[in-house]
């Protein structure tokens, strides 16, 4: 009988309902462009860089299938202990993660015939070093596509508080904030130089955005995903004296300003590069 066939799942089975709603919103809009971009083939082998909790690798691995081998290296291991679980509950066999960091690859030489990041190879540490490592486990020819938010993500947010940090003559603060976009959002240009020095060669550059709408900026703050992943960098770019007065500051201007427009708007752009291995 066809795997396929046995399809009796418990919808009341906890296991189930704990791992059905995997897509996270963050990364879908990046993610659903990336699954447009792939070449999909049987017989190749594949890798993702910084799978997170597993979108879009176990994707990825399914629409592939049992002829494909598909890695998935990344540093979280809360995160690769979930993937671990779904991995399980969906019946992929094909999948095989690794705790680490990109900048060193164990896989061998020429091997590996796409590479794919949603939304991963700018959370790395070194990423000439990264690209080095991609090029080094590539065949020739091998396809790499990968997504990232550009240094304009959140941009509403982010004129607020540089405004209020001049008005505060916090000079400082201001390069720190400046450092810190640059840091996690390096402009698009740079992106395509390390490529070009690390062997390789651009197919396309799709340009893409989302946005994210609240109703005021108190509760823009308050939503999960920027307390989980935004609040605390933020705060590090203000002294603790006075993240109360920056904060609620930038609060005030953000509830006026959607109190006058109806909303808060904060724009994500990101782009897809689509390159292979010279």
């Amino acid at each position: 009988m066809e795997d396929y066939l046995k399809t009796k799942y418990d919808l009341n089975d906890s296991s189930i309902v704990s791992v059905i709603d995997e897509l996270p919103l963050w990364s879908a809009p990046f993610g659903l462009d990336l699954l447009d971009k792939i070449k999909y083939r049987k017989n190749i082998t594949a890798l993702d860089i910084g799978p997170g909790l597993g979108f879009p690798l176990l994707e990825i691995a399914m629409r592939l299938g049992g002829t494909c081998r598909v890695y998935g290296i990344d540093p979280w291991e809360k995160a690769m202990e979930r993937i671990r679980k779904k991995i399980k509950i969906y019946g992929i066999s094909n999948v095989q993660l690794i705790s680490g960091v990109a900048e060193k690859i164990p896989i061998p030489d020429n091997s590996v015939d796409l590479i794919f990041s949603n939304n991963g190879l700018n959370n790395v540490g070194d990423l000439g070093l990264v690209l080095k490592e991609c090029n080094r486990v590539s065949k020739t020819g091998a396809q790499l596509v990968f997504t990232f938010n550009t240094d304009k993500t959140m941009i509403e947010f982010y004129t607020v508080l540089e405004s209020v940090m001049h008005e505060k003559k916090m000079q400082d603060e201001i390069s720190l904030m400046n450092n810190h976009i640059y840091k996690k959002r390096k402009p698009v240009q740079e992106y395509l130089e390390i490529l070009g020095e690390n062997g390789y060669v651009i197919n396309e550059i799709f340009h893409n955005k989302f946005e994210y709408c609240f109703v005021d900026g108190r509760t823009m703050f308050n939503h999960f995903l920027i307390k989980l992943a935004f609040i605390e960098s933020w705060k590090e770019l203000i002294p603790k004296e006075r993240q109360v007065e920056i904060f609620g500051e930038v609060e005030r201007r953000l509830n006026e300003f959607a109190n006058n427009n109806g909303l808060l708007k904060l724009t994500i752009p990101f782009l897809l590069i689509d390159c292979q291995k010279t």
